[in-house]
């Protein structure tokens, strides 16, 4: 719950947010205000449609009030609650002054606290803490699960891995990933009779970027003079100008091997910061000619995780816990806080070249866009890049011209999850609620947002999930 604002359009009434964040098909609101008789309808969360939210005039004082999801009568566990006479019943005071306390309680109470929201008086429960044993058995459970499980398990009964040859035009390349819908490909090399490495989103954004630096315009014919291959030297160049190391090669393909267990190619990708890495197999002793079997991800391994513990999350204590009480992702500072690693976010109206290099620069895969208040309105990606070949887009921009609105107008179809380009959560949301979404396909991460206003909070990535799981 929150107070909008100090007075409302009735004289002594104040506005109240009341939020329900578990979902459901048809969810109400009653109280002592609605005298127990009306059932207010809640409206989902544009969204975010496991969240109900409605907004009703309450008088200073205080008020119970409860749920009705789906034909039953619930109450929110994390807000204050007390058994009434409609049974287990949530509560709230509205102050008019900022000293007043509820009737009922006493700040002394032992056990109790009280938070002040806008002039709101209301009883908080203590956010629950996990003890470095259960974080220990948790972590121990997850290490034995995925240390005793092969990558051969990822493995699809049909489908498809795209891979590219380094000898085709970037041009070419960039039509593929986006007529596909994939952010990345494995090169092959013929000559080598190897994969080689991967061709991502992030190298698009580096050529356009390059380009963008050499010439007013984006020409289809800068980008058809250069391979794959071309490209690759070029980049290896550039990265010994920005690092300064005379020495600088490229990067091998990180990959692995059906029977490399899934905690090593969890690592893998860790370590070396990729989004994927391929699984391949060769018969020959020299590793030639490989298969590409699959491309695995973390959001593949996490779902392996949240199947096999689907029956016995008790035995992960870890998985109940509320985000905001453990060390996961990263949230925008408190007043007064210092952050090692703000939170990147951008209005509409910046420039497409300002979110390239945000994006290159802050080394993220996406950055939230938000309005004034800092209210989600949508994300920028990486791979929102490929939406540039729509229309052969690339040829007719000028990166610092093009707004972020613009530009995911371009790709408004494409990189969507269900329909849905923003994967949300709230801080009050447990670990394995948060799991359980990051496994869909498509979610790379989720931004956590404030019930009802969608102020951005935080942002939890995959990586993010493992590296807390893993301990690293």
């Amino acid at each position: 719950m929150e107070k909008m604002f100090a007075s409302g359009p009735e004289t002594g009434r104040i506005p109240m947010r009341f939020v329900w964040p578990y979902g459901g098909q048809r969810v109400f609101l009653s109280g002592s205000f609605t005298r127990w008789s009306e059932h207010i309808p809640m409206s989902p969360m544009e969204g975010c449609p496991t969240v109900f939210q409605v907004i009703c005039s309450l008088s200073p004082g205080y008020h119970q009030f409860k749920f009705f999801v789906d034909g039953e009568w619930r109450h929110d566990e994390h807000q204050p609650f007390v058994n009434g006479n409609y049974g287990v019943v949530n509560t709230v005071f509205i102050a008019t002054e900022p000293d007043m306390v509820p009737p009922s309680f006493s700040p002394e109470t032992p056990g109790r606290s009280y938070m002040d929201v806008d002039d709101v008086f209301i009883r908080s429960e203590p956010v629950p803490t996990i003890s470095d044993a259960d974080l220990e058995v948790s972590r121990n459970r997850i290490s034995a699960f995925l240390s005793g499980h092969t990558a051969y398990e990822l493995l699809p009964e049909s489908g498809k891995v795209i891979a590219l040859d380094v000898n085709i035009a970037v041009k070419q390349a960039f039509h593929i990933l986006h007529e596909q819908g994939i952010p990345m490909a494995p090169l092959w090399d013929s000559c080598k009779g190897q994969f080689v490495g991967v061709l991502s989103a992030l190298d698009f954004i580096l050529i356009l970027r390059e380009l963008g630096n050499h010439g007013s315009n984006l020409t289809e014919e800068e980008l058809e003079t250069h391979t794959i291959s071309a490209w690759k030297e070029v980049k290896v160049y550039l990265s010994r100008q920005i690092d300064g190391n005379a020495g600088s090669s490229s990067r091998r393909l990180v990959h692995a091997g059906p029977y490399d267990s899934l905690k090593d190619v969890a690592l893998k990708i860790l370590k070396s910061k990729v989004a994927t890495v391929p699984i391949t197999y060769s018969s020959s002793p020299d590793g030639s000619f490989p298969l590409l079997l699959h491309l695995a991800t973390l959001s593949e391994i996490l779902k392996c995780i949240c199947r096999h513990f689907k029956h016995s999350s008790s035995s992960l204590p870890i998985l109940q816990q509320p985000i905001c009480s453990i060390p996961l992702g990263t949230w925008v500072p408190k007043i007064g806080e210092s952050n090692g690693r703000p939170l990147a976010m951008l209005r509409p109206n910046a420039s497409l070249g300002a979110a390239l290099s945000l994006l290159v620069q802050a080394e993220v895969s996406s950055i939230p866009v938000v309005d004034e208040n800092d209210s989600l309105l949508d994300i920028y990606s990486r791979s929102d890049i490929t939406a540039l070949a729509k229309d052969k887009a690339y040829a007719q921009i000028h990166l610092d011209e093009m707004s972020i609105h613009q530009a995911l107008q371009l790709g408004q179809d494409a990189n969507s999850f269900n329909g849905q380009r923003c994967q949300m959560c709230l801080r009050s949301d447990t670990l394995h609620k948060v799991m359980e979404r990051l496994a869909n396909p498509g979610a790379r991460r989720l931004v956590i947002v404030e019930a009802g206003s969608k102020r951005v909070e935080g942002i939890i990535s995959l990586s993010d999930v493992f590296r807390f799981l893993l301990g690293i």
